[in-house]
């Protein structure tokens, strides 16, 4: 049976006061940005499996047309805004998900999501009991998710405290602001200057994005 309902949350991670004390304890850019910003506050998760249909079909596409398409997709399986059920994604066509103006690839990965969720080899009903990197490892073993994706619903949909998506522009763009960077950091560069972040580096990682957002930080 396919679990579509959300997915166990770390209430922590809805509790900022307590991860913006550490970060400017032991970050004084951070202590800044948080000055700026306030603490942080975690939005509410959505539906495990609309997430990563989602962010299928916002792969190597800009925000607008990739929302374009994706609302043309909705629209072929009834209401409003409603996503389409695994066994309805595998039963259209590919002439038909083409004519909403999905690549083939990306019919691929979708195709991949949804197998996997009716045979049992992915159940994201049960990642929240599983630590950082095995949920990781599971979703990386679908067609078209990567680490960067994987990371974001460790953040998003999981609530988990302690990643730092080194792999993320906006991550990177917002460390050069913020830390006044000649350049744009590494992947390496990155991990370090967020290493002092821990236990709180999802956090972290949240306040580089408004970084990037404010622009001129401090």
């Amino acid at each position: 049976m396919v679990r579509r309902g959300a997915v166990d949350r770390d209430p922590d991670l809805r509790q900022g006061d307590r991860a913006a004390q550490h970060l400017a304890t032991v970050d004084p850019v951070l202590a800044r940005l948080i000055g700026v910003f306030g603490p942080f506050v975690a939005p509410c998760p959505g539906d495990p499996y609309e997430s990563l249909v989602r962010s299928v079909m916002f792969q190597q596409l800009g925000g607008s047309a990739a929302q374009a398409i994706l609302d043309r997709v909705l629209c072929l399986f009834g209401a409003e805004g409603q996503y389409p059920t695994p066994a309805d994604l595998l039963a259209a066509s590919d002439d038909t998900l083409r004519g909403a103006g999905v690549s083939r690839q990306k019919i691929t990965y979708l195709r991949d999501v949804a197998e996997r969720l009716q045979d049992g080899r992915l159940d994201l009903g049960n990642l929240g009991s599983e630590l950082d990197a095995q949920v990781i490892e599971h979703l990386t073993s679908v067609k078209g998710v990567g680490t960067w994706t994987a990371q974001m619903f460790l953040i998003f949909q999981l609530g988990r405290l302690d990643v730092l998506p080194v792999g993320d522009l906006g991550v990177r763009r917002g460390m050069k602001l913020a830390y006044k960077l000649d350049e744009l950091p590494s992947e390496t560069e990155a991990a370090t200057i967020g290493q002092p972040w821990a236990p709180y580096r999802s956090v972290g990682a949240w306040y580089m994005w408004r970084a990037v957002d404010l622009r001129t930080p401090c």
